[in-house]
């Protein structure tokens, strides 16, 4: 390797770092992202570790205890057959969060792979997958999941299939965009006169730029999946019972007794859901002004 091709690599790396710092500092100076970052980090932590620390299983149950008003041996109460709630809704927010984490991730898989490859070739690949994309989004999607979840059965890993096969369009449509714009670029130029192949074109130049568009994506599908989640759980095709979410757990609610005089039942993780989804939806906000300066207020 010669003195200029390192010389070369080292500004590469020294744009790419002051680039992702400014991102970083940006993002600081938006204190309500900022709020939400820290927020999401406690509910994900708490998710994470109090029920390692507890007493209580989510399955164990005490019909002596049954619907107990929270108190200090039960934080946030008990339900009908005994069970602690407040253990119970954190192994729901696990389930929940998840379940958002593996659906965002397979289908920005399947949408990053389809969207590169329909903007690098264009033509008829393009055409073909995009027309798919639209068959996809013009699909009424919530009654498409019920749908689906009535066939195939309630479990996990179905739901997560589900949601990533039909939301995979709207990141396809976006790191296409992006694609269409940069191939066009003078870099690839000097790609494709040098002879690098098409996969090393897409995944090592053209992919890079595309991240950050992905990761503001991620964030806002991230909310959209756990409401998708919770809607399908709340109308019991979702995660089955007894294996909580917060969806199934604010299911309880559909009782009017319950809704009126049992609030420890649905309040709380009414609550998470709520400030789960404002968090993403917010910290998505932002980074995106972040990413994009002509873009912030």
């Amino acid at each position: 390797m010669t003195t200029l091709d390192r010389n070369e690599q080292i500004k590469l790396a020294a744009k790419k770092d002051s680039y992702w710092r400014g991102v970083w500092r940006r993002l600081k100076q938006n204190r309500l992202a900022m709020i939400s970052l820290v927020v999401l980090a406690v509910i994900i932590l708490a998710c994470i570790f109090v029920p390692m620390f507890s007493g209580y299983s989510m399955y164990q149950t005490a019909p002596s205890e049954a619907n107990q008003a929270p108190n200090a041996v039960h934080l946030l109460g008990t339900d009908k057959i005994g069970r602690d709630l407040f253990v119970r809704l954190f192994y729901g927010g696990r389930i929940s969060l998840g379940v958002a984490v593996a659906v965002t991730a397979l289908e920005c898989i399947i949408g990053v792979i389809l969207g590169s490859v329909s903007g690098f070739f264009g033509g008829l690949v393009d055409t073909i997958i995009m027309r798919v994309s639209e068959i996809f989004m013009s699909f009424p999607f919530l009654m498409i999941c019920i749908t689906l979840q009535s066939v195939f059965g309630n479990s996990i890993p179905t739901l997560i299939i589900i949601l990533a096969v039909l939301s995979w369009p709207s990141i396809a449509r976006i790191v296409r965009g992006q694609i269409l714009s940069l191939r066009e670029m003078d870099y690839m130029e000097a790609c494709r006169a040098l002879g690098i192949s098409n996969k090393q074109q897409i995944f090592k130049h053209l992919f890079p730029n595309v991240l950050a568009y992905i990761i503001v994506y991620v964030t806002l599908s991230m909310a959209s999946v756990i409401l998708t989640e919770t809607s399908l759980s709340f109308l019991g095709l979702g995660v089955n019972p007894p294996t909580p979410t917060w969806g199934n757990l604010i299911q309880e609610a559909r009782n009017l007794l319950v809704l009126q005089q049992k609030w420890w039942y649905w309040v709380p993780p009414g609550i998470a859901i709520f400030l789960t989804i404002l968090c993403f939806n917010i910290l998505g906000d932002g980074l995106r002004d972040a990413i994009d300066p002509k873009m912030q207020r």
